[in-house]
This record gives C-alpha cells, sequence and structure tokens, in this order.
C-alpha cells in the first residue's frame, strides 16, 4: 500500500466476506479492522438461520480464516454436510471473529465513507489524502476513524428489492407492509407458522429464496388444511424456470428448484406468469395484487416479496465509484455476472483488478459487489478478498492469480427476466437447448406442472 503503513485497511460489515478478508489481510501481515452494525457476527446470517445453504461446508470455509482458527482448537465440520445459516454463524463465523479478536468491533454502523477534507467533486491532492469512516455507535456516540484503505463487505440483506416490477415499491405496498414479508419465512417459529398456517399466501419471486419457500409453505399444507401458495413470476414457464436440477454442480441447489416443482405438482400452489405486480389492494381483510395490465390475483391473506436485493450506496456517495448503471456493480465485474446474459455455466473468477474503482483504495466485495446480479457464492467472494490482500501486499502476481473453479449453475439461457427471450438470442449454444415457450398455470389446487423440455 502506498498509504501510510500504520492506518487500518478498513473493512464493513463481520459477515463471512468481511472476516475473510481480515483473515487474509491479516495473514499478509496488514494491519485490518472490522466494524460490524450488529452485537455479533454474521448478523445478516443469523437472520435467515432457519435456511440450509446449499453449498456444502468444503465450500463455506476459507483457506486464510482456517490457518487462523486452527490455533484455537477449531475442528472443521464435515466438508460434505449442509449447514443453515445459523449453523454456518455459530459453527464458524463467530470462532472466526472471536480468534480475530480486537480486529472486530461491535456495535459500530458506518454512516459515511469520503476521503480526508476532500468532498467528491475536489481533485486537488485527492489520492494522497486517507479515507474518513463516519461511524455511529450503539450508544449514539459518533467516532471517526482514518483508514488507509476500505473494503466494503456489508452486504444487501437489509435492502430487499420491493414488490413493484418497475423497480419502486408498489402502490399500496407501503401501506399493507404488516401483511408483506420479504424474507423465507421460518416455520419453525410459531408465530410466523400461525401467520401462514391455513392462510392464501402469493409468493413472488423466481429464484432460490421464492423456491425455499414454496417448498416450505408445501410443507405446511401438508399439516394444516387450507393452506395454499400462488406462485408470481414475472417471466414465463420454461425448461429452465425450476433451475438445473441434476445438471446443477451444486446438487442442493438444483434440488430446490426441483421442490418448488413439486409444490406445484402436488397442488400445494398455483402459479401465474408474466405478472409485474403495479399495485397491491385490500378488500375487506384479503390482499390483492394488481398487474400492470390489469390481472388481478385476489382473495390473498399474506405475501411474500422475493424479488432479490440491492446494495445499499447511501454512505458511499462521496466517493467516485465506477458501477454499472444497470447493476450497480463494478464496472469491469457486471459484464461477467449479468443476469440478462449469465446463468449457464460458470461466472468467469475475479478479484482486485475487476474490483477497483476510479476512487483507488475503495473496494466493494462480496454480495455488495455483485450488486442486483443474483449469482454469488461465497467461494466467489472469498477468492475477491484474497485477490485485493494480495495487491494490497504488493503481491501482484498472486494478486491476478486465479485460485478458484466455481461450479456450473445447470441453469439455461439468461435469467429470463422478461416473459420471451430476446430476439437476437442465440437459438443454440453453450449447454442447452431452446426454452420452450411460456406456459400459463391457472392458480388453484391441482394446477398442472410445466414439462421440463430445453433444460440442461
Amino acid at each position: 500500500m502506498s498509504e501510510a503503513s500504520d492506518l487500518p485497511v478498513l473493512v464493513i460489515g463481520a459477515g463471512p466476506i468481511g472476516l475473510a478478508a481480515a483473515a487474509h489481510l491479516t495473514e499478509r501481515g496488514l494491519n485490518a479492522l472490522v466494524l460490524e452494525a450488529g452485537p455479533a457476527a454474521a448478523v445478516a446470517v443469523r437472520e435467515w438461520g432457519h435456511v440450509r445453504l446449499f453449498s456444502p461446508w468444503a465450500e463455506l470455509v476459507d483457506p486464510a480464516a482456517e490457518k487462523i482458527l486452527a490455533p484455537t482448537g477449531w475442528a472443521r465440520p464435515d466438508g460434505a454436510a449442509y449447514p443453515s445459516g445459523a449453523d454456518w454463524a455459530e459453527l464458524y463465523l463467530q470462532p472466526l471473529a472471536d480468534a480475530l479478536g480486537e480486529r472486530v468491533r461491535y456495535n459500530a454502523r458506518v454512516t459515511g465513507v469520503a476521503r480526508a477534507g476532500r468532498d467528491r467533486v475536489v481533485d486537488a491532492g485527492r489520492a494522497d489524502q486517507p479515507f474518513t469512516v463516519h461511524v455511529t455507535h450503539a450508544d449514539g456516540q459518533e467516532e471517526r476513524i482514518t483508514a488507509a484503505v476500505v473494503i466494503d463487505a456489508s452486504g444487501t440483506w437489509s435492502t430487499p428489492s420491493p414488490l413493484g416490477a418497475d423497480g419502486l415499491p408498489a402502490i399500496g405496498e407501503s401501506a399493507r407492509a404488516a401483511r408483506i414479508s420479504y424474507r423465507v419465512p421460518d416455520l419453525k417459529d410459531p408465530a410466523v407458522r400461525a401467520r401462514y398456517a391455513g392462510r392464501r399466501t402469493a409468493v413472488v419471486g423466481s429464484g432460490a429464496s421464492a423456491f425455499t419457500a414454496l417448498a416450505a409453505l408445501a410443507g405446511l399444507a401438508v399439516q394444516e388444511a387450507g393452506t395454499h401458495a400462488v406462485w408470481i413470476l414475472r417471466r414465463g414457464i420454461s425448461g429452465s424456470t425450476f433451475g438445473g436440477g441434476s445438471a446443477d454442480q451444486l446438487p442442493a441447489r438444483g434440488a430446490l428448484g426441483q421442490a418448488a416443482k413439486a409444490a406445484v405438482d402436488d397442488g400445494h400452489a398455483g402459479a401465474v406468469t408474466g405478472f409485474r405486480t403495479a399495485a397491491v389492494e385490500q378488500t375487506g381483510d384479503r390482499l390483492a395484487l394488481v398487474s400492470e395490465d390489469g390481472r388481478r390475483v385476489g382473495e390473498l391473506d399474506e405475501i411474500i416479496v422475493l424479488t432479490g436485493l440491492r446494495p445499499d450506496l447511501s454512505f458511499l456517495a462521496e466517493l467516485r465509484l465506477g458501477l454499472d448503471d444497470r447493476l450497480q456493480a463494478p464496472a469491469a465485474l457486471a459484464p461477467l455476472i449479468d443476469p440478462n446474459q449469465h446463468s449457464c455455466g460458470t461466472v468467469y473468477p475475479h478479484g482486485v483488478r475487476e474490483l477497483s474503482h476510479p476512487e483507488q483504495g475503495v473496494h466493494l466485495v462480496g454480495m455488495k459487489s455483485y450488486g442486483r446480479a443474483p449469482t454469488f457464492l461465497a467461494m466467489t467472494g472469498y477468492e475477491q478478498v484474497r485477490s485485493i490482500a494480495a495487491a494490497l501486499a504488493g503481491d501482484l502476481e498472486a494478486a491476478e492469480r486465479v485460485e478458484l473453479t466455481l461450479p456450473e449453475t445447470g441453469v439455461c439461457g439468461g435469467a429470463g427476466l422478461f416473459d420471451e427471450p430476446a430476439a437476437d438470442q442465440p437459438a443454440a449454444g453453450g449447454c442447452c437447448a431452446v426454452p420452450a415457450a411460456p406456459e400459463v398455470l391457472s392458480i388453484g389446487l391441482g394446477a398442472p406442472a410445466p414439462s421440463a423440455t430445453g433444460g440442461c
């Protein structure tokens, strides 16, 4: 680093990637300081602790982190087992944070990052100034910390995308907030179970979280009469809708899609396709979704919105970031992860080169680096911070070296963000056949399942 060596490399967030960053920095002999807004490590992971990951332990433990844990007597979990979020936090992430000791500070929320004495407009002397990081503590006290480098691993969990198909909250979404959730329900919690048991719930979204929610509600429907889900998709049904299935090199991820398909096959969920929500209305004690083309899905009791996450960039407003205008991901990374193009095969591993910005010395990593793209894996983030730490230590050869092979998704085409593929999309190529035409499923018990033509 060209900055003063006594200043820390400040890491925002004590989640999986933030802690891995601290481990790699420590291994390289650099001064790491992690600021965590919550009272413990991996607060966001704990909030979805009831959800089982589709990556096994072998892909969830960072090599540099394991070296730091080894002297503590930490026992590595079975690499072939699949932990829940709670397992990941308690058996690995919190022990890692404990091993890092005073390098991790809790109840310290970052509220702003800037160049010392320079707002984003000022050019003069900018590159020579360290970063100032504004922090608010749990007791309300404010602090300003000076740092040589800032690595933002704060994730996207706190900013879920809204229900509205235009990226803004649907009309009536805020007013009906008490009946809308943006998380996969924990049906082992009696209060949550009571909220959905015997009720008709719309699940909006088409990714792994939506699959998980549909499977959970289907399981509840077996036990509680009257429980039913309505799956709301913005796109049509094709061979890739339910994921890669057995073609997915992460078998548990493939199984999620098959569980969602089973929910439809078994009559516990119906599906409505090409539905882009514009409004949430209420008649009596029942809710209805209204699409942009005027269609309605009514007689709803609850709505679960799982339409993705997005980065909170508000506290980085005084930095000069080079972000893609669609994904809000670093401009050099965005073409590699664009869900309009990528979901079949691998995302090319990447590091410091793709994660650099016009503002030298700042890096967005982990989920935050993917912006609005949904394809992030933990081991991708571990590779990111390994490369960045190597670059900061002056080991450019290691920083440029690729040390990761990603599993194939087994999902075809693009992510299918719209009903029909683009006119210029190739009809064949890669690993997949042409997706089948969209198929509309009726709402209600016994809805037929789509045929899985065109799958990988």
